[in-house]
């Protein structure tokens, strides 16, 4: 490194920490973004000299669903191992906050000292930062629709992606989801050690195919794939009848490992965080008991108890997300005695998507249909309250709260001792809910 690089290095790095100070001091936040922010533009090759100097390497977990959850599962695995690891675990995960949970763990001149850092990165700026960072694993999860106002179809994002995995050294591992049609086809075109993971489970097959799908015609010839079974979304086990592209062979038997929280997609989340693990070193022993002991991060199955009740915390933030989390709700509802209210929470703004069109791609039948009562609230309360109206069968139980506090207070009334409250919000919603339920902010 230049001496000017180191200069601007240490300058940066010490304005990044009087800025956190600050921050933290005033009350204003958790300060997980403006200290990158400020720093790039002291040390414009900042993100390139902090994650060249991490010892072991960067683990970089892209996709639309589960980013944090597989994070958390496979920082807890390494943790196990005695490893020290960089995470930016609050969620900012687009480049001023891959750089602030960077130089949160450097010393005053810009000394990086952890064995791996796992960086959650936001589906449109993995082409921006892997050739400065360089990572030495790809987790690639999924691709659904998620904001189109900011990031457009699915096929442009996995393209975009696929180019720029391509020129990073043949030795980077991209772990690929195998069941997404996209990414199982992006994967079979990377020079690279590519390893899928995926599903082997037709007994979780669904019925029929959602209706909010988003990638059912070959990426390859733009021919309609055949599905011998979908698992959720798009996911599962496909061929094209056109030009033979199908599904990639996996690296993992899904049927092995159990999964982590509620709900298919979480076995997802552990399959690739196992694959991670297993090509870091991590042991069999370490690796299974950590599935068994998982606990939920915030808003991700969070469970917590408030007064005597029992909530858990169900981000919900796209079409595919809602559905799964209503999937798994249901599971829970038809094993109790009683239904539990649910609690829905839209909200519109920034970190949400700005356009909440998706809700009408929501499945909120199949849960509307099994009855009870529902509550919501948020932002765009009216928009998910008439949602709901037009999913009614018979008398719909529902009570529309603008109040948040007041919502959730309804909600905890409504839900007798032994049941479940589930809770339905969207990123900022989540934020919220947890403010108000724990008397603590996340960011």
């Amino acid at each position: 490194m230049q001496i000017k690089d180191r200069l601007q290095l240490g300058l940066a790095v010490l304005t990044a920490k009087t800025v956190t100070f600050a921050v933290r001091s005033l009350k204003l936040g958790a300060a997980s973004v403006l200290p990158g922010e400020i720093a790039r533009r002291l040390q414009p090759q900042l993100l390139q000299l902090l994650s060249r100097q991490v010892k072991h390497g960067v683990i970089l977990i892209a996709g639309t669903n589960g980013k944090t959850t597989t994070s958390l599962l496979l920082r807890t695995m390494l943790e196990r191992q005695g490893k020290r690891i960089a995470h930016n675990a609050t969620g900012a995960n687009l480049e001023n906050g891959l750089m602030t949970t960077l130089l949160a763990n450097t010393d005053l001149v810009g000394k990086l000292d952890v064995d791996y850092a796992i960086l959650e990165v936001d589906e449109n700026v993995v082409p921006k930062v892997v050739a400065a960072i360089e990572p030495r694993i790809i987790l690639c999860l999924n691709l659904f629709r998620d904001q189109l106002d900011r990031y457009g179809e699915v096929d442009s994002i996995s393209q975009r992606w696929g180019k720029a995995i391509a020129t990073l050294p043949p030795d980077t591992v991209v772990i690929p989801n195998a069941d997404d049609p996209t990414l199982s086809y992006m994967g079979q075109q990377l020079p690279q050690k590519v390893l899928f993971f995926g599903l082997n489970e037709p007994e979780h097959y669904l019925e029929e195919i959602p209706h909010a799908v988003d990638s059912i015609y070959c990426p390859s010839c733009g021919h309609s794939l055949d599905y011998q079974g979908v698992y959720l979304s798009h996911l599962g086990d496909f061929c094209c009848p056109s030009c033979g592209f199908h599904k990639a062979p996996v690296a993992i038997n899904s049927q092995e490992y159990p999964q982590i929280l509620i709900g298919l997609y979480n076995k997802y989340n552990t399959l690739a965080a196992v694959l991670a693990a297993q090509q870091l070193g991590v042991d069999e022993a370490t690796i299974r008991d950590t599935i068994s002991n998982f606990q939920a991060a915030f808003g991700r199955a969070e469970e917590l108890h408030i007064n005597g009740k029992h909530v858990r915390i169900l981000l919900s933030k796209n079409p595919v997300g809602m559905n799964e989390t209503i999937r798994a709700v249901n599971q829970v509802r038809q094993q109790s005695s009683q239904l539990a209210p649910v609690l829905f929470v839209l909200n519109d703004r920034i970190p949400d998507g700005t356009d909440v069109s998706w809700i009408w791609d929501v499945d909120t039948e199949k849960l509307v249909d099994q009855g009870g009562t529902f509550i919501v609230s948020g932002d765009r309360v009216y928009d998910m309250a008439l949602r709901l109206r037009y999913s009614q069968q018979e008398d719909l139980q529902l009570i529309v709260k603008e109040n948040l506090r007041d919502a959730i207070a309804t909600a905890l009334e409504h839900t007798p001792a032994d049941q479940t409250l589930h809770i339905l919000p969207t990123y900022s919603a989540m934020l919220e809910v947890r403010e108000v339920l724990t008397g603590r902010k996340i960011l």
